[in-house]
C-alpha cells in the first residue's frame, strides 16, 4: 500500500496581490529555511514510522515547488528506497488563469472591464471554486483539482514489487489545487475547501483504505480570510 505526503511548496517571491498561477519565482531565504526544518521533523517521524519513501519525488513544474522537493530528497536521503531524483510535472501545477497569467487583480478586472463582450467579474472570483475566467487557457479551481486528483489516483495503483513494504511517496505542489484534488478523492469535504489551507513546506500525509482515508501526520491550517490561495 502507498500512501501519499502532500506537500505545498514554501514561501516565494510572490507579487502582490497576484493569483498566484504560473509565477516563476524562487523560494525565499526564509521559505527555503522553513521547508528544511519541515523536512527534518518530517524525518523524525520517517525514523519510527516503518514508512520507505519511493525514490521518485513528484512536484509540479514551477520553480518553487522544484526547489522544494529539491531540499526534500536532500534531507531525507537515508529513507528512500533507492536514490532519489525529481521529477516535475505541468499536472501538479496551480489553477492556471490562462492569458491573464501572473496579472495582478486589478489588471485582470481592468481588462475585463474593457472588454465589451464580458460582463464584470462576480464578487470574490479569485477563490470561488467553479470559476473560471473567460479567456483563453484558464480553468476554474474544481478544474485544477481534479487534473491533481487524476495524478495522484496513478500513485496509489498498487506495484505488485512494493506488496510487501509500506511505501510513501512524496509530492509537492500548491496549495489551492491540493485541496480541491483532496475533495475529488474524498479526502476532504467540499465545505472544507474554504475552511482548510496547507502551512508551507508541511507535509500532509494520507492512507486511503477500503473504508476511507486516515491521515498519518501532519495537519491542514485553519485558513483565513486574508491567505493567498496558494
Amino acid at each position: 500500500m502507498v500512501a501519499l505526503a502532500l506537500i505545498r511548496h514554501g514561501e516565494y517571491a510572490q507579487r502582490a496581490d497576484t493569483p498566484s498561477a504560473l509565477q516563476p519565482y524562487p523560494l525565499t531565504e526564509k521559505g527555503a529555511a522553513d521547508v528544511r526544518e519541515q523536512a527534518q521533523r518530517f524525518g523524525e517521524w520517517l525514523a519510527s514510522s516503518g514508512y520507505q519513501l519511493n525514490a521518485d519525488i513528484h512536484c509540479s513544474t514551477l520553480l518553487r515547488a522544484w526547489q522544494t522537493a529539491d531540499i526534500y530528497r536532500e534531507v531525507l536521503t537515508p529513507f528512500f528506497a533507492e536514490p532519489p531524483c525529481l521529477r516535475s510535472f505541468s499536472a501538479l501545477c496551480e489553477r492556471s488563469v490562462g492569458a491573464l497569467a501572473n496579472l495582478s487583480v486589478q489588471e485582470i478586472e481592468r481588462i475585463v472591464a474593457l472588454d465589451p463582450r464580458l460582463a464584470p467579474l462576480p464578487k470574490g472570483w479569485k477563490s470561488a471554486s467553479d470559476f473560471k475566467l473567460p479567456f483563453d487557457g484558464a480553468e476554474s479551481l474544481l478544474e485544477a483539482g481534479q487534473r491533481v486528483a487524476e495524478h495522484l489516483q496513478t500513485l496509489l495503483a498498487p506495484h505488485p514489487q512494493h506488496e510487501a513494504t509500506k511505501r510513501l511517496q512524496l509530492v509537492v505542489g500548491h496549495g489551492a489545487s491540493i485541496r480541491h484534488a483532496g475533495y475529488h478523492l474524498n479526502v476532504i469535504s467540499f465545505s472544507d475547501i474554504k475552511r482548510l489551507s496547507m502551512f508551507h513546506g508541511h507535509p500532509v500525509v494520507f492512507e486511503r483504505h477500503h473504508a476511507g482515508w486516515s491521515r498519518l501526520y501532519g495537519n491542514w491550517k485553519q485558513r483565513q480570510t486574508a491567505d493567498p490561495l496558494d
